[in-house]
C-alpha cells in the first residue's frame, strides 16, 4: 500500500506518539520512513544591532543543530529497534508545514504521518496549526495521531 513514510517529529511528547504510529505502520507494510525535524528561523528581537545579531544568529541556528540533530537521532533509534529502514533530514530556518510538503515531495513519500498537538478554540486560533497546513495543501494522504 504505503511504500515510503514521511514522519515529521519536534521531539516532543505529542510528536513522539506520531513517531511511533508511523513507525508501527511502516514495519507492517514493509514500508520505509524518511523521518524530518524542521527548526524555524531566528526571531527578530528590536533593538539588537549588526553586530549583536550575528552573534545571536549563529549561537541560535547552532543549538537549533544541536537539538534537531539529537531529536533525529532518538526517532533512528526507534526506527532502527523496529525494523524499519529510515532516514533522517533536518530543514533550518523553514516554516514547518512547508518544509513537511516539500520534503514529502523531495523524498518521494506517498503518506504522511503526524501528530496533532491538540490544541483547540481560541489557543488553536492563536498558536495556529502545522497539521492544519499539512492538511490543507498536502498532495498525498496524511495520517493524524492524536
Amino acid at each position: 500500500m504505503y511504500k515510503s513514510i514521511l514522519i515529521p517529529t519536534d521531539g516532543s511528547a505529542f510528536a513522539t506518539k506520531g513517531v511511533e504510529a508511523g513507525l508501527a505502520l511502516a514495519a507492517a507494510l514493509g514500508a520505509k520512513t524518511s523521518l524530518l525535524m524542521v527548526t524555524e528561523d531566528i526571531p527578530t528581537y528590536a533593538g539588537l544591532d549588526g553586530a549583536a545579531f550575528s552573534v545571536a544568529f549563529a549561537d541560535f541556528d547552532s543549538s537549533q543543530a544541536e537539538r534537531a540533530a539529537a531529536v533525529l537521532a532518538a526517532a533512528k533509534q526507534m526506527a532502527d529497534a523496529a525494523g524499519v529502514a529510515t532516514t533522517t533530514h533536518h530543514v533550518s530556518r523553514s516554516q514547518p508545514a512547508e518544509a513537511i510538503l516539500a520534503t514529502a515531495q523531495g523524498q518521494g513519500c506517498d503518506l504522511i504521518v503526524m501528530a496533532s498537538h491538540g490544541h483547540r478554540g481560541v489557543k488553536r486560533l492563536l498558536l495556529g496549526s502545522q497539521t492544519a497546513e499539512v492538511l490543507a495543501h498536502a498532495a498525498i494522504p496524511v495520517l493524524v495521531v492524536p
